[in-house]
């Protein structure tokens, strides 16, 4: 395989996680380091025992001087359209965290620079590429519970980031829906038509704004998706990846977002509530890359086979949407469009 030359634009927190898995790549090479804190930067290279042919905080000479023809986004979400079009504009393929963008015409300005430079741009959607969401959507597609008529999903942490997102507005829309939002696109394989949502920041709250949430969104193909979810919930977490109920026109299938998935489908009967027998659900199969390091590896894949990657910008500015849209709502007080490329 051709090494991609790899420039890290940021240098902080977030980076643990794509380099406890590119350490493992031998196509990747990283010759750039680019943050605002000088500071950082020497704490990566020390960590990861990295030696760049260039670092700083220009972006564009970073790329210049090292001949980068790859970045990776690690910088805070208002950074990432800055450093998505000045990376594009320097001939590099950009792989990024979420969200996107704070805003929706910055998200598609990202697309529509990626079209036009001819570049593969594509985010972290890391919870696409774990076993058990895998298995809950063949069990969905085997359609052991009819047509999926509706998706309903708890999420509920207590997490104590700190940091930039104690003041962010909308925190857990903005910040942390989209994995949820992403989640409910690839199981159902539609994509959002309405929204109508509310979000408010709980007494006990330790962040500024918006800390819990509430939405429910028409889909497409008559799909009913709804979210119930809170960043400053004492006790009694769900998973990571939330808690799933997914309603098909014979049946449910249930899924605590780990490595619990089970179901019933009417079995018929007369009384006023039917008979029920359980659903035969497919085993968990295994995936050799997960997580950060499945996103990295198909981002890479697609690169050496010429292909889409599964996470490209194309698709994920529809996951963006969803939040961009359920933050207007929640302002607004009412429903809203939700934006998809075929209304423009």
């Amino acid at each position: 395989m051709k090494k991609r030359n790899v420039v890290f634009a940021g240098c902080g927190g977030i980076t643990g996680a794509w380099m406890n898995a590119v350490k493992a790549f031998p196509d990747v090479k990283i010759v750039g380091l680019c943050d605002l804190s000088a500071s950082s930067i020497d704490a990566f290279s020390e960590r990861w025992k990295v030696s760049p042919v260039s670092a700083g905080d220009d972006l564009e000479r970073v790329i210049r001087e090292s001949g980068a023809d790859t970045v990776f986004d690690c910088t805070v979400p208002s950074a990432h359209h800055a450093v998505t079009k000045t990376s594009l504009a320097a001939g590099c393929d950009v792989l990024g965290e979420k969200p996107m963008a704070l805003s929706l015409d910055e998200a598609v300005d990202m697309v529509t620079a990626a079209r036009n430079a001819g570049k593969t741009y594509a985010v972290i959607q890391n919870r696409r590429y774990l076993p058990g969401i895998r298995r809950f959507r063949q069990a969905i597609g085997e359609a052991a519970i009819g047509a999926l008529t509706t998706l309903d999903v708890d999420f509920y942490i207590g997490a104590h980031f700190g940091g930039f997102r104690a003041d962010m507005n909308h925190v857990l829309l903005l910040d942390m829906a989209i994995h949820t939002f992403d989640q409910a696109r690839f199981l159902s394989g539609a994509d959002a038509e309405y929204v109508y949502a509310a979000d408010w920041n709980p007494a006990g709250s330790w962040y500024r704004h918006g800390a819990s949430a509430v939405a429910f969104f028409e889909m497409s193909g008559g799909v009913r998706c709804t979210y119930r979810g809170s960043w400053c919930a004492g006790g009694c977490n769900t998973s990571w990846e939330g808690q799933w109920r997914a309603t098909g026109t014979t049946g449910t299938l249930l899924w605590d977002g780990d490595s619990v998935l089970s179901g019933e489908r009417d079995a018929g009967g007369t009384a006023l509530i039917h008979d029920f027998a359980a659903v035969d659900v497919p085993p968990e199969a295994p995936i050799e890359h997960t997580g950060h390091a499945g996103v990295i590896r198909d981002f890479l894949d697609s690169l050496h086979a010429g292909r889409t990657p599964g996470t490209d910008c194309t698709d994920n500015v529809k996951s963006v949407a969803m939040v961009l849209a359920a933050v207007e709502s929640a302002e607004a007080g009412k429903r809203v469009k939700v934006w998809r490329e075929a209304h423009t």
